[in-house]
């Protein structure tokens, strides 16, 4: 067992904690558009902090609750619990570590979200048990990353905006069709374990066109959300790119050949997240 920065090391690698740009973009989405701009570095910062905080609690709970489950399967057998280089109580103690900073950034941002970050710990949390009931658990992992802009939102304001939901239910939609894809890989031995997932469900091709109906559900909310927050040319603009990069990623994938998916689910989905915020933060600044 290497010593303690060590197995930190491990435990970041193992979280991947350098995909938390997955869900952050769009939290700042929210919050720019809640404060019409900058809302300062002060709660720019503890926002940062509480969404790396979270996912990091989330993926090495998930890692934890997953343990036996990866050792079971060829595909994630290397990963560090299974492999012995960390301990399950370790992982344990990082997340309770992790949840208690997001604690302490959401104290830090105001009372509501103080108040909510239970509810918020149950569904990133909660998710990781999903696929052994459910074939939907892809939406709870959509709705993990979906609360990212509606808790900006109330970081910022200290309220919630209905409006802003829209925008948590297109990131659900996106998210949740990006882990259908994903899901694929384990087709077979999901079926072989007697664990949920469409993949398992509907079979390879059902999933695809799944994923495919939710990432045009996805385009569809946004478009709804441009209309409430009268977005100007950037914004739309905005919109189409982030049409032609979904394209794009199911370009690189299908049934057949899952060989790319790594480069679909991790490379494009930060591209996609990091292009919309652009997007938006230009059309904000062209209305000033």
């Amino acid at each position: 067992m290497p010593g303690l920065l060590g197995k930190t090391r491990i435990t970041l690698e193992m979280i991947k904690w350098e995909h938390s740009v997955f869900a952050l973009p769009f939290a700042l989405t929210g919050m720019l558009l809640a404060a019409q701009g900058h809302p300062g570095w002060r709660t720019v910062g503890w926002i940062v902090v509480a969404m790396v905080a979270a996912r990091s609690a989330a993926m090495a709970f998930n890692r934890w609750a997953d343990s036996d489950l990866d050792a079971a399967n060829p595909r994630t057998n290397g990963r560090a619990i299974p492999a012995g280089l960390l301990s399950r109580g370790f992982v344990m103690g990082f997340t309770m570590a992790a949840v208690a900073v997001f604690l302490v950034a959401a104290a830090a941002l105001n009372r509501l979200t103080l108040q909510l970050a239970p509810v918020v710990l149950v569904v990133l949390l909660g998710y990781s048990y999903l696929k052994r009931f459910t074939r939907w658990s892809h939406l709870g992992l959509g709705l993990a990353l979906g609360l990212a802009p509606s808790a900006a939102w109330i970081a910022v304001r200290g309220s919630l905006d209905p409006r802003i939901l829209v925008l948590t239910a297109a990131v659900a939609m996106w998210a949740a069709g990006f882990d259908v894809l994903y899901a694929c890989q384990d087709y077979e031995h999901d079926r072989v374990a007697g664990l949920h997932s469409l993949p398992q469900a509907a079979g390879l091709k059902g999933a695809f066109w799944a994923a495919r109906w939710m990432h045009l559900a996805m385009l569809g909310l946004l478009a709804w959300f441009a209309h409430l927050f009268r977005f100007g040319l950037a914004g739309w603009l905005g919109i189409g790119a982030v049409a032609l990069l979904l394209a794009y990623e199911h370009s690189l994938v299908s049934p057949r050949d899952l060989r790319r998916l790594n480069a679909a689910f991790f490379t494009m989905n930060g591209v996609i997240a990091m292009v919309f915020l652009a997007f938006v933060s230009a059309d904000l600044w062209l209305k000033k």
